[in-house]
């Protein structure tokens, strides 16, 4: 390629509820591996690397951070800049946000926008796209990406391709924004052959978005620029000021600006995109048997066609359905007609107005230090099987209704409680009385693993008074 330092940016903040019970708000799809041995967020970091392309900046939810930190630095991502939003505010805030801190080094840097949940399939492709787009976002343009689309697709906004731009060739203006159809609309659309997907990829340079937003959606700008200079360094972390970006409106950058720019073009292209928005989405991608069906973990089927089947927990057994979505995880099972995969975003609405835990978090629970996991809970007590990867460490804290005991089952621990400091070895426990000041930690090279039985008057995470922890959380 050969427009050098495109910044990406991956904005990384939605909890991807129509792909319940995987995705949950505390480990959502884009952290994942749905379509490869990759998590989403990783394939698409991969998409930018090369000498092409400066570090990424990721745009997250400041409960993500250190999983986002962890994924990138597994695909061997560097350099990465995460900026935290303390509250999500949509896609317009996020990109803003990104472009001031890039514009005080480099407000003409070219800038690609990108969703950390999407699917490509012709990264080439992609790659000779962005090609022309940032040439011409480098003169001014505000430029999307219009994936070519190959069925009359509900679920996708569209663009309308107007005229080229022949001082860009593969670039054209912008006619108009299409919102999500009805399907007697969508397929008049993709029969016009003039309207394309509208994949949420953008490209333009920092002093561009900037100058667009001060036109067309200042207030979001002025409250973006405040929480970026409030900023503070956490760690490897970039934390945006918590009151300034609360109080941005809440717009997606479509409509604050790309919508109503005069500088708006569009790369039509064949990109194999999807959003991975929904159970069909990832029967269409993924790799079918003879009866259509795609099977993924410990499932047995006979006699069913076209279904998805997947089983992250225990055997899933499907007898003669069709055109069938089946979820299984450790902690919930989804069924659904495949016809009706869009609708689970309404079955999670429902089960959070109940206030089901399992509408928004896994059992397994991830922390910066490792994971833990409920076994088994029952009055006064519960059992959890916790991890902790190696040099890593819990907070010192204190609790004030429950009492605990640790055996270990593999690795060693240091354990310090109150003024002693031990180290427990495998099938050894210790014992932590109620009030006592403790912390855990793995001084080894293997993985910690330890059974913690809990009891109490009450066994509820926020009875953690932390006085001390390595990752800055209170």
């Amino acid at each position: 390629m050969s427009v050098p330092s495109i910044v990406p940016v991956i904005l990384s903040g939605g909890s991807g509820t129509r792909l319940w019970p995987v995705s949950r708000e505390s480990f959502p799809k884009q952290l994942w591996p749905l379509i490869s041995d990759r998590s989403l967020l990783q394939e698409t970091a991969l998409r930018a690397r090369g000498p092409a392309f400066a570090p990424p900046v990721v745009v997250c939810n400041q409960e993500h951070r250190f999983l986002i930190a962890e994924q990138l630095r597994a695909a061997g991502i560097g350099g990465a800049r995460i900026v935290l939003e303390p509250i999500g505010r949509n896609s317009a805030p996020a990109i803003a946000a990104a472009a001031v801190l890039v514009a005080e080094q480099d407000p003409n840097a070219v800038l690609w926008m990108m969703a950390a949940d999407a699917a490509i399939a012709d990264v080439a492709a992609l790659h000779q796209a962005l090609e022309a787009a940032s040439a011409a976002a480098a003169a001014g343009y505000v430029v999307t990406f219009g994936a070519r689309p190959t069925a009359p697709e509900t679920g996708y906004g569209y663009i309308e391709a107007g005229a080229a731009l022949p001082e860009f060739p593969g670039v054209h203006a912008v006619a108009r924004f299409v919102e999500k159809p009805d399907a007697a609309a969508a397929i008049a659309l993709v029969g016009s052959g003039r309207h394309l997907w509208n994949s949420g990829m953008f490209v333009f340079t920092a002093a561009t978005l900037l100058a667009e937003l001060e036109t067309h959606a200042p207030e979001v700008l002025a409250a973006v620029r405040t929480a970026v200079a409030e900023r503070q360094v956490d760690l490897d972390f970039i934390r945006l000021g918590a009151e300034a970006f609360a109080a941005s409106p809440s717009i997606s950058l479509d409509y604050a600006v790309a919508e109503r720019t005069a500088r708006a073009a569009v790369v039509p292209a064949e990109l194999g995109w999807s959003d991975v928005g929904s159970w069909t989405a990832l029967w269409e991608l993924g790799a079918k048997d003879a009866a259509g069906n795609v099977v993924l973990g410990d499932a047995v089927l006979e006699g069913a066609e076209n279904c998805y089947v997947r089983s992250d927990g225990m055997l899933a057994a499907v007898v003669g359905l069709k055109d069938a979505v089946v979820v299984v995880t450790e902690d919930a099972v989804l069924a659904a007609d495949r016809a009706h995969a869009q609708d689970v975003k309404k079955l999670v609405d429902l089960l959070r107005a109940q206030g089901r835990q399992e509408a928004v978090a896994h059992n397994r629970v991830y922390r910066p230090w490792g994971f833990y996991e409920q076994l088994i809970a029952g009055d006064r007590f519960q059992v959890k099987r916790i991890v902790v990867t190696p040099g890593q460490k819990l907070s010192l804290q204190k609790h004030f209704h429950r009492a605990e005991h640790w055996v270990v089952v593999s690795g060693s621990a240091l354990v310090t409680r109150n003024e002693e400091v031990l180290l427990v070895q495998e099938n050894e426990s210790v014992y932590l009385p109620l009030g006592a000041v403790h912390r855990l930690e793995n001084p080894g090279r293997i993985a910690l693993t330890l059974i913690e039985v809990q009891s109490g008057s009450y066994l509820g995470e926020d009875d953690i008074v932390r006085l001390e922890d390595t990752y800055g959380r209170s």
